[in-house]
């Protein structure tokens, strides 16, 4: 069974594991592509055998919505961290603005953060970060293949993008506010497609559980 979940905020993708493997019973359950606690939205579950079709969807291009606050940035990039840097923010147009996001758009690489599940000499980088540590990280080729401003107000940008595995779009925010001439982090972020998968045929945790308990398991 492949499921399409609805992550809400402040939960890990491994509570969600836990969650569903709870309900059902079953001791072989997965997921496919790690979000964040601070995020929502899509994440897609396997249980049983399904989890080997577990690899093919998490390589999947993904799509997402983004808030991002300018003139403070956070160490973790999200609201999460705690405030490292302020700075003013320049006098943007609504035009200066998409046309910054537009120039995202397409291949490029991509610096993954200190506090992410990537690894570094058998270590993940998030707990080299908490003890303060920062190393160097390759660049990671990705692909951004739509991005677009949906709202601006006061200091805050909402932008959506659709891109190849392995975006971080918390850096993605950062490297934006930067073009900008200033800094910012992520305030939300809400994956709305991963694959085939949309946000609009996806499931709540109460509502798989109401819908499993309901049937003959």
């Amino acid at each position: 069974m492949i499921l399409n979940i609805d992550k809400p905020v402040g939960w890990t993708s491994f509570d969600i594991v836990k969650k569903i493997r709870g309900i059902t019973k079953e001791k072989k359950v997965g997921h496919a592509g790690t979000l964040d606690p601070f995020a929502s939205g899509v994440i897609i579950i396997g249980i049983g055998d399904d989890t080997k079709k577990l690899t093919g969807i998490s390589n999947a291009d993904k799509a997402y919505e983004a808030e991002l606050i300018l003139g403070k940035t956070t160490n973790t990039l999200d609201p999460e961290g705690d405030i490292i840097h302020s700075q003013a923010i320049p006098d943007l147009s609504y035009e200066d603005i998409k046309g910054v996001i537009k120039s995202f758009l397409g291949q490029q690489l991509q610096i993954p953060p200190m506090f992410s599940a990537k690894k570094y000499q058998g270590k993940r980088l998030y707990k080299l970060a908490r003890k303060n540590i920062i190393v160097d990280r390759n660049p990671v080729p990705i692909n951004i293949k739509k991005i677009e401003l949906i709202h601006l107000s006061n200091k805050r940008i909402t932008f959506s993008a659709f891109c190849s595995k392995g975006t971080y779009i918390r850096v993605l925010g950062k490297d934006i506010a930067e073009k900008l001439g200033t800094v910012g982090y992520l305030h939300s972020l809400r994956r709305t497609k991963v694959g085939d998968f949309d946000l609009k045929r996806s499931q709540t945790i109460s509502e798989f559980q109401s819908t499993w308990m309901s049937t003959a398991h």
